[in-house]
Protein backbone atom coordinates (compact mmCIF):
# COMPACT_ATOMS: atom_id res chain seq x y z
CA UNK A 1 0.00 0.00 0.00
CA UNK A 2 1.72 3.34 -1.21
CA UNK A 3 0.06 7.08 -0.97
CA UNK A 4 0.69 9.07 -3.40
CA UNK A 5 -0.37 13.10 -3.54
CA UNK A 6 -1.82 13.97 -6.70
CA UNK A 7 -3.95 16.42 -8.77
CA UNK A 8 -3.90 20.21 -8.37
CA UNK A 9 -1.91 20.05 -4.99
CA UNK A 10 0.86 18.98 -6.84
CA UNK A 11 0.22 21.20 -9.51
CA UNK A 12 0.09 24.32 -7.59
CA UNK A 13 3.06 23.52 -5.45
CA UNK A 14 5.16 22.92 -8.96
CA UNK A 15 3.65 26.45 -9.63
CA UNK A 16 4.62 28.17 -6.74
CA UNK A 17 1.01 28.98 -5.57
CA UNK A 18 -0.98 28.24 -2.01
CA UNK A 19 -2.39 24.32 -1.97
CA UNK A 20 -5.66 24.52 -1.04
CA UNK A 21 -6.81 20.96 -0.71
CA UNK A 22 -4.77 17.85 -0.79
CA UNK A 23 -6.01 14.55 -3.01
CA UNK A 24 -3.90 11.20 -2.11
CA UNK A 25 -4.41 8.14 -4.16
CA UNK A 26 -3.31 4.55 -2.79
CA UNK A 27 -1.94 2.14 -4.78
CA UNK A 28 -2.29 -1.27 -3.45
CA UNK A 29 -5.09 -1.86 -1.14
CA UNK A 30 -8.78 -2.54 -0.98
CA UNK A 31 -11.54 -1.89 0.79
CA UNK A 32 -11.25 -3.90 3.92
CA UNK A 33 -7.34 -2.47 4.13
CA UNK A 34 -8.80 1.00 4.50
CA UNK A 35 -11.02 0.33 6.84
CA UNK A 36 -8.38 -1.76 8.81
CA UNK A 37 -6.37 1.21 9.08
CA UNK A 38 -8.68 3.10 10.10
CA UNK A 39 -10.30 5.26 7.14
CA UNK A 40 -13.61 6.18 7.27
CA UNK A 41 -15.22 5.65 3.56
CA UNK A 42 -17.88 8.20 2.10
CA UNK A 43 -17.65 7.32 -1.40
CA UNK A 44 -20.36 5.83 -2.98
CA UNK A 45 -19.96 5.14 -6.87
CA UNK A 46 -15.93 4.73 -6.00
CA UNK A 47 -14.18 4.13 -3.05
CA UNK A 48 -13.09 7.33 -1.62
CA UNK A 49 -12.59 7.63 2.36
CA UNK A 50 -11.22 10.14 4.99
CA UNK A 51 -7.77 9.70 7.08
CA UNK A 52 -8.08 9.33 10.45
CA UNK A 53 -6.35 12.27 11.78
CA UNK A 54 -6.05 14.25 9.19
CA UNK A 55 -9.91 14.18 7.29
CA UNK A 56 -8.03 14.72 3.89
CA UNK A 57 -9.46 12.69 0.56
CA UNK A 58 -7.71 9.44 0.17
CA UNK A 59 -9.14 7.17 -3.05
CA UNK A 60 -7.75 3.66 -4.26
CA UNK A 61 -6.59 4.14 -7.90
CA UNK A 62 -8.83 3.16 -10.55
CA UNK A 63 -9.58 3.20 -13.78
CA UNK A 64 -12.41 4.33 -15.79
CA UNK A 65 -14.07 2.97 -19.06
CA UNK A 66 -16.96 4.42 -20.81
CA UNK A 67 -19.94 3.09 -20.73
CA UNK A 68 -22.29 5.90 -21.73
CA UNK A 69 -22.99 9.08 -22.84
CA UNK A 70 -21.85 12.18 -20.63
CA UNK A 71 -19.84 12.31 -18.07
CA UNK A 72 -21.67 9.57 -15.93
CA UNK A 73 -21.28 6.75 -17.97
CA UNK A 74 -18.12 4.97 -16.96
CA UNK A 75 -17.43 1.76 -15.14
CA UNK A 76 -14.29 1.75 -12.47
CA UNK A 77 -12.02 -0.60 -12.11
CA UNK A 78 -10.10 0.07 -8.23
CA UNK A 79 -8.77 -3.75 -7.90
CA UNK A 80 -5.46 -3.51 -5.92
CA UNK A 81 -3.75 -4.09 -8.79
CA UNK A 82 -4.60 -0.45 -10.60
CA UNK A 83 -1.11 1.41 -10.67
CA UNK A 84 -0.81 4.45 -10.29
CA UNK A 85 0.40 5.01 -13.80
CA UNK A 86 -3.45 3.71 -14.68
CA UNK A 87 -4.85 5.98 -12.64
CA UNK A 88 -2.78 9.44 -13.67
CA UNK A 89 -3.74 8.25 -17.25
CA UNK A 90 -7.68 8.57 -16.53
CA UNK A 91 -7.39 12.31 -15.38
CA UNK A 92 -7.85 15.21 -17.74
CA UNK A 93 -4.64 17.79 -18.31
CA UNK A 94 -1.16 16.31 -17.77
CA UNK A 95 -0.63 19.03 -15.47
CA UNK A 96 -2.75 17.67 -13.39
CA UNK A 97 -1.45 14.27 -13.65
CA UNK A 98 1.63 14.52 -11.63
CA UNK A 99 1.76 12.73 -7.92
CA UNK A 100 4.25 13.19 -5.65
CA UNK A 101 5.22 10.05 -3.34
CA UNK A 102 5.94 10.19 0.55
CA UNK A 103 9.62 11.02 0.06
CA UNK A 104 9.19 14.13 -2.25
CA UNK A 105 9.98 12.56 -5.42
CA UNK A 106 7.59 13.01 -8.77
CA UNK A 107 5.80 10.52 -10.48
CA UNK A 108 5.23 12.34 -14.33
CA UNK A 109 4.55 9.53 -16.73
CA UNK A 110 2.89 12.34 -19.08
CA UNK A 111 5.31 15.15 -19.17
CA UNK A 112 3.14 17.51 -17.38
CA UNK A 113 6.30 19.17 -15.71
CA UNK A 114 7.14 20.22 -19.04
CA UNK A 115 3.74 21.71 -19.82
CA UNK A 116 4.07 23.66 -16.72
CA UNK A 117 7.25 24.94 -17.71
CA UNK A 118 5.99 25.71 -21.37
CA UNK A 119 2.40 27.09 -20.12
CA UNK A 120 0.35 24.68 -22.06
CA UNK A 121 -2.77 23.26 -21.10
CA UNK A 122 -2.93 19.55 -22.84
CA UNK A 123 -4.79 16.85 -22.54
CA UNK A 124 -3.53 13.54 -21.18
CA UNK A 125 -4.81 10.68 -23.76
CA UNK A 126 -7.22 10.81 -26.43
CA UNK A 127 -9.66 9.31 -23.50
CA UNK A 128 -10.20 12.99 -22.82
CA UNK A 129 -12.94 13.32 -25.23
CA UNK A 130 -15.43 10.72 -23.41
CA UNK A 131 -16.14 13.52 -20.46
CA UNK A 132 -17.86 16.24 -21.86
CA UNK A 133 -17.61 18.32 -18.72
CA UNK A 134 -13.70 18.62 -19.37
CA UNK A 135 -14.38 21.19 -21.99
CA UNK A 136 -15.90 23.45 -19.13
CA UNK A 137 -12.54 22.24 -16.91
CA UNK A 138 -10.46 23.13 -19.29
CA UNK A 139 -11.82 26.59 -20.29
CA UNK A 140 -11.79 27.19 -16.72
CA UNK A 141 -8.17 26.49 -16.00
CA UNK A 142 -7.52 28.42 -19.32
CA UNK A 143 -9.17 31.59 -16.96
CA UNK A 144 -7.47 30.45 -13.69
CA UNK A 145 -3.95 30.64 -15.48
CA UNK A 146 -4.05 33.02 -18.06
CA UNK A 147 -1.93 35.55 -15.76
CA UNK A 148 0.71 32.87 -15.61
CA UNK A 149 0.77 32.54 -19.73
CA UNK A 150 -1.31 29.26 -20.01
CA UNK A 151 -3.29 28.63 -22.94
CA UNK A 152 -4.51 25.58 -24.55
CA UNK A 153 -3.10 23.25 -27.06
CA UNK A 154 -3.94 23.09 -30.58
CA UNK A 155 -4.45 18.81 -30.23
CA UNK A 156 -6.46 19.43 -27.31
CA UNK A 157 -8.56 22.69 -29.12
CA UNK A 158 -8.97 20.27 -31.79
CA UNK A 159 -10.50 17.34 -29.38
CA UNK A 160 -12.75 20.03 -27.77
CA UNK A 161 -14.07 21.04 -30.98
CA UNK A 162 -14.66 17.08 -31.84
CA UNK A 163 -16.81 16.83 -28.55
CA UNK A 164 -18.90 19.53 -29.03
CA UNK A 165 -19.71 18.22 -32.90
CA UNK A 166 -20.51 15.08 -31.78
CA UNK A 167 -23.36 16.52 -29.33
CA UNK A 168 -21.79 15.50 -26.40
CA UNK A 169 -21.98 18.29 -24.51
CA UNK A 170 -26.21 18.01 -24.05
CA UNK A 171 -25.45 15.42 -21.93
CA UNK A 172 -24.10 18.01 -19.19
CA UNK A 173 -26.28 19.18 -16.41
CA UNK A 174 -27.56 22.54 -15.79
CA UNK A 175 -26.01 22.25 -12.07
CA UNK A 176 -22.34 21.34 -13.70
CA UNK A 177 -22.82 24.06 -16.25
CA UNK A 178 -23.22 26.89 -13.64
CA UNK A 179 -20.80 24.87 -11.03
CA UNK A 180 -17.98 25.52 -13.76
CA UNK A 181 -19.25 29.22 -14.95
CA UNK A 182 -19.59 30.37 -11.44
CA UNK A 183 -15.83 28.88 -10.40
CA UNK A 184 -14.65 31.07 -13.66
CA UNK A 185 -16.17 34.32 -12.11
CA UNK A 186 -13.47 33.57 -8.99
CA UNK A 187 -10.41 33.45 -11.61
CA UNK A 188 -8.54 36.75 -12.53
CA UNK A 189 -9.75 36.41 -16.48
CA UNK A 190 -13.18 35.46 -16.53
CA UNK A 191 -13.28 36.83 -20.00
CA UNK A 192 -10.78 33.58 -21.08
CA UNK A 193 -13.40 31.37 -19.79
CA UNK A 194 -16.02 32.83 -22.23
CA UNK A 195 -13.37 33.12 -24.99
CA UNK A 196 -12.25 29.29 -25.12
CA UNK A 197 -15.53 28.06 -25.26
CA UNK A 198 -16.52 30.29 -28.08
CA UNK A 199 -13.43 28.69 -29.64
CA UNK A 200 -14.08 25.39 -29.44
CA UNK A 201 -17.92 25.93 -30.41
CA UNK A 202 -19.76 25.45 -26.55
CA UNK A 203 -20.78 28.51 -25.91
CA UNK A 204 -23.10 28.25 -28.38
CA UNK A 205 -24.34 24.87 -26.78
CA UNK A 206 -23.71 25.99 -23.27
CA UNK A 207 -24.50 29.78 -22.99
CA UNK A 208 -26.44 29.94 -26.28
CA UNK A 209 -27.71 33.70 -25.27
CA UNK A 210 -24.15 34.93 -25.10
CA UNK A 211 -22.76 33.37 -28.14
CA UNK A 212 -25.34 35.38 -29.75
CA UNK A 213 -24.20 38.61 -29.27
CA UNK A 214 -20.69 38.01 -31.51
CA UNK A 215 -21.40 39.34 -34.84
CA UNK A 216 -24.11 41.54 -33.69
CA UNK A 217 -22.59 45.50 -34.53
CA UNK A 218 -22.76 48.40 -32.31
CA UNK A 219 -22.63 52.31 -33.43
CA UNK A 220 -18.75 53.07 -33.87
CA UNK A 221 -19.09 56.08 -32.54
CA UNK A 222 -19.66 54.42 -28.98
CA UNK A 223 -18.27 51.03 -29.69
CA UNK A 224 -15.21 51.00 -31.47
CA UNK A 225 -14.76 47.28 -30.96
CA UNK A 226 -18.30 47.26 -33.10
CA UNK A 227 -18.85 43.30 -32.07
CA UNK A 228 -20.96 43.06 -29.21
CA UNK A 229 -19.72 39.78 -28.30
CA UNK A 230 -16.38 41.43 -28.15
CA UNK A 231 -17.22 43.61 -25.89
CA UNK A 232 -18.91 41.49 -23.76
CA UNK A 233 -15.50 39.63 -23.09
CA UNK A 234 -14.15 43.22 -22.50
CA UNK A 235 -16.59 43.99 -19.75
CA UNK A 236 -16.26 40.56 -18.10
CA UNK A 237 -12.23 41.41 -18.20
CA UNK A 238 -12.58 45.23 -16.90
CA UNK A 239 -14.99 43.79 -14.46
CA UNK A 240 -12.67 41.01 -12.72
CA UNK A 241 -10.15 44.29 -12.49
CA UNK A 242 -12.66 46.25 -10.66
CA UNK A 243 -14.18 43.82 -8.06
CA UNK A 244 -13.28 40.22 -6.92
CA UNK A 245 -17.27 39.80 -5.49
CA UNK A 246 -18.25 37.11 -8.84
CA UNK A 247 -21.91 38.07 -8.59
CA UNK A 248 -20.75 41.67 -10.18
CA UNK A 249 -18.70 39.98 -11.98
CA UNK A 250 -21.42 37.77 -13.55
CA UNK A 251 -24.09 40.55 -13.84
CA UNK A 252 -21.36 42.21 -15.67
CA UNK A 253 -20.89 39.40 -18.70
CA UNK A 254 -25.20 39.29 -19.22
CA UNK A 255 -25.72 42.91 -19.02
CA UNK A 256 -26.41 43.10 -22.92
CA UNK A 257 -27.94 39.66 -23.66
CA UNK A 258 -31.09 42.23 -24.89
CA UNK A 259 -28.64 43.54 -28.07
CA UNK A 260 -28.92 39.71 -29.15
CA UNK A 261 -32.77 40.56 -29.72
CA UNK A 262 -32.51 43.75 -31.37
CA UNK A 263 -34.15 43.60 -35.63
CA UNK A 264 -31.46 43.71 -37.90
CA UNK A 265 -32.59 46.69 -39.84
CA UNK A 266 -32.44 48.45 -36.46
CA UNK A 267 -28.59 47.77 -36.32
CA UNK A 268 -26.28 49.01 -35.01
CA UNK A 269 -28.88 51.21 -32.55
CA UNK A 270 -30.10 48.95 -29.89
CA UNK A 271 -32.71 51.31 -27.82
CA UNK A 272 -34.50 48.87 -26.37
CA UNK A 273 -31.75 46.10 -25.50
CA UNK A 274 -32.19 46.95 -21.78
CA UNK A 275 -35.86 45.60 -21.81
CA UNK A 276 -35.42 43.11 -24.19
CA UNK A 277 -32.18 41.52 -22.62
CA UNK A 278 -34.92 41.12 -18.91
CA UNK A 279 -36.28 37.83 -20.80
CA UNK A 280 -32.73 35.66 -21.83
CA UNK A 281 -31.27 36.73 -18.51
CA UNK A 282 -34.11 34.92 -16.61
CA UNK A 283 -34.62 32.30 -19.14
CA UNK A 284 -30.88 31.70 -18.81
CA UNK A 285 -30.79 31.67 -15.06
CA UNK A 286 -33.47 29.59 -15.41
CA UNK A 287 -31.98 26.80 -16.97
CA UNK A 288 -29.22 26.39 -15.56
CA UNK A 289 -30.10 27.04 -11.99
CA UNK A 290 -28.05 30.27 -11.32
CA UNK A 291 -28.56 31.00 -7.71
CA UNK A 292 -30.99 34.23 -7.24
CA UNK A 293 -28.69 36.42 -5.96
CA UNK A 294 -26.85 36.50 -9.15
CA UNK A 295 -30.12 36.71 -10.93
CA UNK A 296 -30.72 39.15 -9.38
CA UNK A 297 -27.79 41.85 -10.06
CA UNK A 298 -27.84 40.48 -13.77
CA UNK A 299 -31.49 41.54 -13.94
CA UNK A 300 -30.93 44.97 -12.06
CA UNK A 301 -27.97 45.85 -14.12
CA UNK A 302 -29.58 44.63 -17.57
CA UNK A 303 -32.02 46.87 -16.89
CA UNK A 304 -30.58 49.88 -15.52
CA UNK A 305 -26.76 50.64 -17.02
CA UNK A 306 -28.07 53.14 -19.24
CA UNK A 307 -29.65 55.13 -16.55
CA UNK A 308 -26.52 55.38 -14.55
CA UNK A 309 -24.68 56.10 -17.81
CA UNK A 310 -26.31 59.12 -17.91
CA UNK A 311 -26.30 60.30 -14.02
CA UNK A 312 -24.73 63.25 -14.69
CA UNK A 313 -28.05 64.43 -16.87
CA UNK A 314 -30.73 62.99 -13.95
CA UNK A 315 -32.89 65.20 -11.97
CA UNK A 316 -32.71 64.14 -8.32
CA UNK A 317 -36.55 62.57 -8.35
CA UNK A 318 -35.21 60.04 -11.32
CA UNK A 319 -33.02 58.52 -8.74
CA UNK A 320 -35.33 57.64 -6.18
CA UNK A 321 -37.21 56.17 -8.86
CA UNK A 322 -34.33 54.16 -9.65
CA UNK A 323 -33.51 53.07 -5.78
CA UNK A 324 -37.73 52.75 -5.13
CA UNK A 325 -38.04 50.14 -8.34
CA UNK A 326 -34.84 48.24 -7.31
CA UNK A 327 -35.83 47.60 -3.54
CA UNK A 328 -32.51 49.43 -2.82
CA UNK A 329 -33.71 50.61 0.28
CA UNK A 330 -34.25 46.74 1.90
CA UNK A 331 -30.95 45.78 -0.37
CA UNK A 332 -28.54 48.44 -1.00
CA UNK A 333 -25.86 45.71 -1.64
CA UNK A 334 -27.68 46.29 -5.57
CA UNK A 335 -25.77 49.94 -5.59
CA UNK A 336 -22.71 49.27 -5.29
CA UNK A 337 -23.53 46.10 -7.48
CA UNK A 338 -24.84 48.57 -10.50
CA UNK A 339 -22.31 51.20 -10.18
CA UNK A 340 -19.51 48.72 -10.68
CA UNK A 341 -21.28 46.59 -13.35
CA UNK A 342 -22.20 49.59 -15.37
CA UNK A 343 -18.39 51.35 -14.93
CA UNK A 344 -17.32 47.67 -16.15
CA UNK A 345 -19.58 48.63 -19.25
CA UNK A 346 -18.01 51.86 -19.94
CA UNK A 347 -14.45 50.66 -19.41
CA UNK A 348 -15.00 47.76 -21.90
CA UNK A 349 -14.75 49.34 -25.10
CA UNK A 350 -11.36 50.46 -26.97
CA UNK A 351 -10.15 53.20 -25.94
CA UNK A 352 -12.54 53.60 -22.70
CA UNK A 353 -10.28 51.58 -20.72
CA UNK A 354 -8.57 54.26 -18.52
CA UNK A 355 -11.37 56.61 -18.94
CA UNK A 356 -12.99 57.85 -15.72
CA UNK A 357 -16.44 57.30 -14.79
CA UNK A 358 -17.96 59.84 -12.41
CA UNK A 359 -21.57 58.43 -12.57
CA UNK A 360 -20.54 55.30 -10.67
CA UNK A 361 -19.53 57.80 -7.74
CA UNK A 362 -22.84 60.03 -8.74
CA UNK A 363 -24.96 57.02 -8.36
CA UNK A 364 -23.28 56.07 -4.87
CA UNK A 365 -23.31 59.41 -3.65
CA UNK A 366 -27.48 60.09 -4.43
CA UNK A 367 -27.72 56.46 -2.36
CA UNK A 368 -25.84 57.65 0.55
CA UNK A 369 -27.76 61.20 0.75
CA UNK A 370 -30.88 59.53 0.39
CA UNK A 371 -30.47 57.63 3.04
CA UNK A 372 -29.46 60.03 5.63
CA UNK A 373 -33.61 60.81 5.77
CA UNK A 374 -35.06 58.96 8.60
CA UNK A 375 -38.33 57.69 9.29
CA UNK A 376 -38.69 58.24 12.26
CA UNK A 377 -38.47 62.13 12.26
CA UNK A 378 -40.84 61.77 9.86
CA UNK A 379 -43.42 60.39 12.12
CA UNK A 380 -42.38 62.70 14.86
CA UNK A 381 -43.22 65.20 12.44
CA UNK A 382 -46.54 64.15 12.61
CA UNK A 383 -46.70 62.33 9.43
CA UNK A 384 -49.33 59.23 9.33
CA UNK A 385 -50.20 56.57 6.80
CA UNK A 386 -49.84 57.05 3.21
CA UNK A 387 -48.63 60.52 4.21
CA UNK A 388 -45.11 59.24 5.78
CA UNK A 389 -44.71 57.64 2.24
CA UNK A 390 -44.85 60.86 0.34
CA UNK A 391 -42.85 62.96 2.77
CA UNK A 392 -40.53 60.18 3.13
CA UNK A 393 -39.76 60.54 -0.56
CA UNK A 394 -40.00 64.15 -0.67
CA UNK A 395 -36.85 64.39 1.50
CA UNK A 396 -34.89 62.25 -0.14
CA UNK A 397 -35.60 64.16 -3.82
CA UNK A 398 -34.30 67.16 -1.41
CA UNK A 399 -31.36 65.40 -0.08
CA UNK A 400 -30.13 63.97 -3.38
CA UNK A 401 -30.75 67.64 -4.68
CA UNK A 402 -28.57 69.02 -2.17
CA UNK A 403 -25.65 66.24 -3.55
CA UNK A 404 -26.22 67.00 -7.02
CA UNK A 405 -25.93 70.64 -6.48
CA UNK A 406 -22.24 69.89 -5.01
CA UNK A 407 -21.11 67.14 -7.05
CA UNK A 408 -22.62 68.84 -10.33
CA UNK A 409 -22.70 72.38 -9.43
CA UNK A 410 -22.55 73.17 -13.51
CA UNK A 411 -25.95 71.50 -13.89
CA UNK A 412 -28.55 72.64 -11.49
CA UNK A 413 -32.04 71.11 -11.76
Amino acid sequence: MNTYLVGGAVRDKLLGLDVADKDWVVVGADIKTMLDAGYQQVGADFPVFLHPQSHEEHALARTERKSGSGYTGFVCDFAPNVTLEEDLARRDLTINAIAQAKDGSLVDPYHGQRDLNDRVLRHVSPAFVEDPLRVLRVARFAARFRSLGFAVADDTMALMRTMVESGELSALTPERVWKEWEKSLLTANPEIFLQVLRDCGALAVVLPEIDALFGVPQPEQWHPEIDTGIHTLMVAEQAAQLTEDPVIRFAAQVHDLGKALTPKEEWPSHKLHTKLGLKPVKALCQRIRVPNAYRDAGLLVCAEHTNVHNAGELKAATFIKIFDRNDCWRKPEKVPQLAIASEADHKGRTGFEDRPYPQATLLLGTFEAALRVEVKHIVAAGFQGPLIREELTRQRIEAVKGFLAQARPEKPE
